[in-house]
């Protein structure tokens, strides 16, 4: 049985959990019993082992069992009875036996619960609508940047099938060059100050600017010794802030080839005639299922934002340190799979305890908003949104197939349109200023996920 439920904080809640001993007993020799007929021990046939050498073996580990069965039956029943919406796990340890009267086991079980999420007034919420737009300096914009995707590199000077880079054969932005460098620091090389053969793309920002501006104006084969200060802020802490010599030798220089906008460009992107108005089509729209994911991405940031602003409520602390725990799972999963080693690297939960506890609270208020205003998800809408994935795919039938043949990328696509009709029920309330942002702006923007 479990005492009255003992008010600890706002959310914070205490049960007491009593079960009597002879129960306990009763029910672990009836496991032993049970398990002695298939127990196997040396000099003993199947199911003859004597009882006392069952319980000896396995007496402890079955007298945990039934206790952690009872205890936990014996907590959701408290739960249901009071009506506790529990959140995670409770945390439940033996009473000190001081406390306890003869006969009995007792158990107190401390946990937090669910808060009651309040919406607040959604007439005064705020919320900025993104819109953007995509024209023909944005396709040309996309078309050079594919172009410098394709790129190839000729020796300057030399002919080849494109030609020989122009009279001029200095270094110049946008040519690839091969240098030697070795740097010193009061005479004194220092560690990753000299390299054979590097190679870089003037222009790019791979090097500091000091480096790029030294090599411009090099021909092959001149050397040149210049100052560089690194910045206070040089990820190498042996050279921030302090000021090297360098001496570099151009090696080798190429110049850049982009291919021409031509049907062979247009064939390279997939237009297998190689019209070049159907290729800028094919941009356009491209770019427009990126901007519109964009658009509706800042929109959908600026709605949390308000949802947040106007509904104030305690949130279970438990919730957030299992979101931080999934968070920093994640972050290593996806540094192992880009190659770092994080066997000995800290990753304490307080980094990401912000976002955690952001995602659970809108969580809730998520949830909160769909129970009361019956904002679920349809099957048309998840068909609908599968639909929208699987248009920029060869082969769209196949992509439909992929996620309504597994339940939990359905799932996903469930959640996707959940929010998405939150969001819309939260614009046809709240108070709505539209923002035009460029298609720059637009691009260069970190995309977050809330959720």
């Amino acid at each position: 049985m479990a005492t009255a439920v003992e008010t600890l904080g706002k959310l914070e809640r205490r049960l007491t959990i009593t079960v009597p001993l002879a129960d306990v007993r009763l029910e672990v020799e009836k496991r032993l019993k049970a398990r002695a007929r298939t127990v196997k021990a040396p000099g003993f046939r199947p199911g003859k082992v004597p009882m006392k050498m069952v319980a000896a073996q396995f007496g402890y580990q079955v007298e945990t069992e039934v206790l952690n069965d009872k205890v936990g039956r014996a907590f959701s029943a408290a739960a249901n009875e009071n009506n506790l919406r529990v959140a995670g796990y409770p945390n439940i340890a033996p009473k000190e036996e001081k406390d306890v009267q003869e006969g009995q086991v007792v158990f107190e079980a401390v946990f937090e619960i669910y808060p009651e999420v309040v919406i607040g007034d959604l007439a005064t919420a705020e919320v900025v609508r993104v819109k953007a737009e995509v024209n023909d300096a944005e396709i040309d914009k996309t078309i050079e940047i594919l172009r410098k995707q394709r790129v190839h590199y000729h020796e300057k000077g030399k002919k080849s099938e494109h030609g020989d880079g122009g009279a001029d054969v200095s270094a110049q932005n946008g040519d690839r060059a091969t240098v030697d460098f070795v740097g010193t620091i009061d005479d004194v090389e220092f560690q990753g100050g000299k390299a054979d053969g590097f190679v870089f793309v003037l222009g790019e920002g791979r090097m500091l600017p000091e480096f790029e501006t030294a090599t411009i104006g090099l021909k092959v084969g001149d050397s040149k010794v210049f100052k560089m200060t690194f910045p206070a802020d040089y990820h190498g802490k042996d050279v921030a802030g302090k000021t090297a010599e360098f001496n570099i030798t151009l090696k080798q220089l190429e110049w850049a080839h982009l291919p021409e906008i031509d049907a062979e460009f247009a064939k390279m992107l997939g237009i297998e005639d190689g019209d070049l108005t159907k290729m800028r089509v094919d941009i356009k729209e491209n770019l427009e299922r990126e901007v519109g994911g964009r658009v509706k991405a800042q929109t959908k940031n600026s709605v949390m934002d308000a949802l947040l602003k106007i509904c104030d409520f305690e949130i279970p602390k438990v919730l957030v340190k299992q979101d931080a725990e999934r968070l920093a799972e994640m972050t290593r999963q996806e540094m192992i799979q880009r190659g770092v080693d994080v066997k000995d690297m800290p990753m304490p939960l307080e980094m990401f305890s912000a976002q955690a506890e952001r995602r659970v609270r809108l969580g809730l208020i998520l949830a909160e908003m769909v129970k009361t205003n019956n904002l679920r998800a349809n099957f048309e809408q998840v068909q609908a949104q599968v639909a929208d994935f699987a248009k920029s795919y060869e082969d769209p039938k196949q992509v439909m197939r992929y996620y309504f043949n597994d339940k939990n990328r359905l799932a996903e696509v469930e959640a996707l349109v959940l929010e998405e009709n939150v969001v819309n029920y939260v614009l046809g309330k709240a108070k709505v200023s539209d923002k035009l942002v460029s298609f720059d702006e637009l691009m260069g923007s970190q995309v977050s996920d809330d959720r």
